[in-house]
């Protein structure tokens, strides 16, 4: 499984950057993408479908591409930024990877990755915040509103979600793939064109280089976290280093290592959201190695981990003059809505 997903991830890699000119004949598949998903925003804006409404900010962090480009390490910043404020804050997320009995689903302590996904499941360990999670993404904020008091809600992904009224649209931009050969799946990575980020309120640059008006951002790694017991140590502690990640983009974790300092031994990529077996991961670093994966994996991985298994935590870092503008820019809508519900 692990050669076959780097395999097909190179394979699709090249055909979106436009270095394969294959990605041709499968334009017509991309047109046919592209004027479907125009038709569905276009309904939304002509009033002819319903967009829910909330009486609380919705902030929506989002891509135009498929594929990782930060945007949980972003959510996580976002979320603890708002709460060190002292705002109320819940996230909601579709839960890829998860099949839950019944939606929405708000997580707990009992909650599971095949449950809810990884990524929701991550982000409620991490912060603490009310995560509820949903394929119809109003039903989860709906869900949240009846749990709990909240000033404002995350809404990890969901650019594309039209039904789901937003006060801020935060795009996330890979710096280094950007937009590849710039065409709509399944030619390229694109969800939406790159014309789209005229209109959302910031746009976010996860490494590479920035553009004028664009933001930068860093993911840092933080101290190496043990699976089965807790414990920390630096990353220069640990013994001879085998690698793995089951996100969007593999590379960009094994690079991040790297310029922590780490050079693993082996590198293994498995596909986003991939649940595991206990075997399937045994077999990948002898008992002096240590299997070192990122926090994702990490929440699938707890309920049979072994002593060497580790995880690396990553830190999104932006600019203090972009963060300070950015969460500002989340508290003035908070206030717009109390000055309404004030008035009423």
């Amino acid at each position: 499984m692990p050669n076959f997903t780097v395999c097909s991830s190179a394979m699709i890699e090249r055909l979106w950057s436009g270095d394969s000119g294959w990605y041709r004949l499968l334009l017509p598949l991309s047109w046919l993408y592209g004027l479907v998903s125009q038709c569905i925003r276009l309904t939304y804006r002509l009033g002819w479908r319903k967009v829910a409404r909330f009486p609380v900010p919705i902030v929506v962090v989002g891509n135009l591409t498929a594929g990782g480009n930060g945007k949980t390490p972003l959510v996580l910043w976002l979320v603890v930024g708002l709460q060190r404020r002292g705002w109320r804050v819940g996230v909601v997320s579709r839960g890829y990877g998860g099949r839950a009995e019944h939606y929405p689903l708000c997580l707990d302590e009992t909650t599971t990755p095949a449950q809810a996904g990884d990524e929701p499941v991550l982000i409620y360990q991490r912060t603490g915040a009310p995560v509820a999670v949903s394929p119809r993404r109003a039903e989860a904020v709906a869900a949240l509103l009846r749990h709990a008091p909240l000033d404002v809600v995350v809404t990890d992904d969901g650019l594309q979600h039209y039904a789901l009224a937003r006060d801020l649209e935060w795009v996330v931009v890979d710096g280094r793939r950007r937009f590849g050969n710039g065409w709509w799946l399944p030619a390229g990575p694109m969800r939406e064109r790159a014309g789209r980020l005229k209109s959302v309120a910031a746009v976010i640059v996860n490494g590479g280089q920035t553009g004028p008006g664009e933001i930068p951002m860093v993911l840092r790694a933080g101290e190496a976290v043990n699976l089965l017991d807790g414990r920390r140590c630096g990353l220069g502690q640990l013994p001879s280093v085998v690698a793995m990640a089951g996100i969007g983009h593999p590379p960009r974790f094994f690079a991040t290592l790297r310029d922590a300092g780490i050079t693993p031994r082996r590198e293994v990529s498995f596909a986003d959201h991939q649940p595991y077996r206990p075997e399937q991961l045994i077999a990948l670093a002898t008992s002096d190695q240590a299997l070192v994966m990122t926090e994702k994996d990490a929440v699938k991985c707890r309920a049979f981990a072994r002593e060497n298994w580790w995880y690396v935590p990553v830190e999104a870092e932006l600019p203090a003059q972009d963060a300070q503008r950015l969460l500002d820019s989340v508290e003035r809508c908070i206030a717009g809505y109390r000055s309404k519900a004030g008035d009423r």
